[in-house]
């Protein structure tokens, strides 16, 4: 491992923004906190590159890592111990100079900081704590920020940075324990869940504190508590915390922090717990790694579905692995990286979260893989076309919500649009519903669209050319040139921007 501490900032930059590109946080904030006097930008409406504004703006975040030097040796990492690369770090001070500097000339809206576990998951977390406070009272940033929780760290650090940052990550990174032991043998899902469940009890805690519902905005579909793949006694997942969440006297332990000079004491306003203070008010998210173990699309959905209902997420996040180490463990370098599944996988999480699917409608032990040449919707349709068509001048507004082509705000527009009169297909074209899916599932007065026979291999012909072309495009998603943006190369940044 080469360690090179004469590195310069425009150096550790190229390296540190180039090895947080595999964190995936692709999505908006949900914060709407606005200007304030005195301090340098707003977080309204912000979120990270490749989201859209209301306005249709292209939204971004530096994304960087503190330092990616780490202590552990999972096999699918680049920045595993193992491996010979360059190492090198930011200060604190550094981290929010880049972030202001940046911030300044409009190349992006906020900061999305992530870490490799560096001497120890406390001493990385205090470097990221102060990092974080710097920029946030020095520096006076208003702005986004996501973070990364360091499992293992302290309580008191984990809610200090909660208090300072917009949203939370803790990856969980393999859905099941055995994966995780085979390629991440530092890790467990114990360490991993218990800072997410001290998260979620800390936001419920803050939003009742403030009159608010204990759980996120979101979806009710996926606050209904049920059983799951981890689930133990009581239905929480690993480690068992206090009813309060994290403890009230949030004294640092002794030995838990490294001592010397360098060391960073928290400030008596993060020391406390304080509910009136916002706290992760974007929520949290995690990460899974797809493609480089065995779990099935059923096995990954039910994770995900779990997640959501015992720990109130406000996304998972899923990662096509792509193949960066030589492992006998791993899949070949060279293996093209699922993107596909992963794109699959996504389309799946929203049908959970905005739709009213359950995991096992979609998926089931006997059916375990969705298919990948049509959307997951599609996919269910076409395995229950005994529900199928649906009359859309009489069907409730679940059902309709159901049939591919139609979403949450077509489907209420022809809920209320009925009331005034029959619908045929062109009022639903108006109205948003994707008619080439659509129009194989439905009937307008008990007609359809097209004289189309109601069988299973004939209708996922048809859809599966539809979608030929969109299907060759994601699985060659490098090749066409779909990939994350660059500071360097998209926006020709040199040593003058920093």
């Amino acid at each position: 491992m080469e360690v090179r501490p004469e590195l310069t900032l425009q150096e550790k930059l190229h390296i540190l923004a180039d090895a947080a590109k595999y964190d995936v946080a692709c999505t908006s904030s949900g914060v709407d906190r606005r200007g304030r006097e005195g301090y340098l930008g707003n977080s309204v409406a912000a979120g990270i590159c490749h989201s859209f504004a209301a306005d249709g703006r292209c939204i971004s975040l530096l994304k960087i890592l503190l330092t990616n030097h780490c202590i552990y040796d999972c096999k699918y990492c680049l920045n595993r111990a193992s491996n010979d690369t360059l190492r090198t770090a930011f200060t604190p001070r550094e981290v929010c100079e880049l972030t202001v500097e940046f911030y300044k000339r409009n190349y992006i809206e906020g900061l999305f900081l992530s870490s490799g576990v560096w001497k120890s998951p406390a001493y990385t977390m205090e470097r990221i704590c102060e990092a974080l406070y710097l920029l946030r009272k020095e520096y006076r940033f208003n702005g986004y920020i996501h973070v990364k929780a360091i499992p293992g760290a302290p309580d008191e650090l984990l809610a200090a940075a909660g208090y300072l940052a917009d949203r939370m990550s803790v990856n969980l990174e393999l859905p099941t324990g055995e994966s995780l032991k085979k390629l991440a043998p530092n890790k467990t899902h114990k360490a991993i869940l218990r800072p997410m469940r001290m998260v979620s009890d800390t936001i419920a805690e803050h939003r009742l504190a403030i009159g608010k519902n204990a759980q996120m905005e979101r979806s009710g579909s996926t606050r209904r508590l049920g059983g799951g793949i981890f689930a133990g006694a009581g239905g929480r997942i690993g480690e068992k915390m206090d009813q309060g969440g994290f403890a009230a006297d949030m004294r640092l332990q002794k030995g838990q922090l490294p001592a010397g000079k360098e060391s960073f004491v928290l400030p008596a306003e993060l020391r406390r717990r304080d509910l009136h203070r916002p706290f992760v008010p974007a929520g949290q998210s995690t990460q899974m790694i797809i493609g480089a173990t065995p779990e099935t699309d059923y096995h990954l959905l039910k994770t995900t579905q779990h997640l959501y209902q015992t720990y109130d997420l406000k996304r998972v996040f899923f990662s096509a692995y792509v193949p960066l180490n030589e492992d006998s463990a791993l899949p070949a370098l060279g293996t093209p990286p699922p993107l596909l599944r992963e794109h699959r996988l996504y389309q799946a999480d929203w049908l959970l979260r905005f739709y009213g699917f359950q995991a096992d409608e979609l998926l089931s032990e006997a059916r375990p893989d969705f298919n990948e040449l049509l959307d997951p919707k599609c996919d269910w349709a076409l395995r229950h076309l005994e529900l199928f068509p649906v009359e859309i001048n009489t069907a409730d507004y679940a059902m309709i919500l159901r049939v591919p082509g139609v979403g949450p705000k077509s489907a209420l527009r022809i809920v209320q649009a009925r009331r005034y009169g029959k619908l045929d297909f062109p009022h639903l074209k108006k109205m948003g519903v994707v008619l080439k899916r659509a129009h194989y599932f439905i009937t307008c007065g008990g007609r359809m669209m097209y004289a189309t026979p109601l069988e299973e291999r004939y209708i996922a012909r048809q859809l599966i050319g539809t979608n030929e072309k969109e299907n060759w495009q994601i699985r060659h998603r490098d090749e066409a040139k779909f990939r994350q943006m660059s500071l360097f190369e998209d926006f020709r940044l040199g040593c003058e921007a920093v």
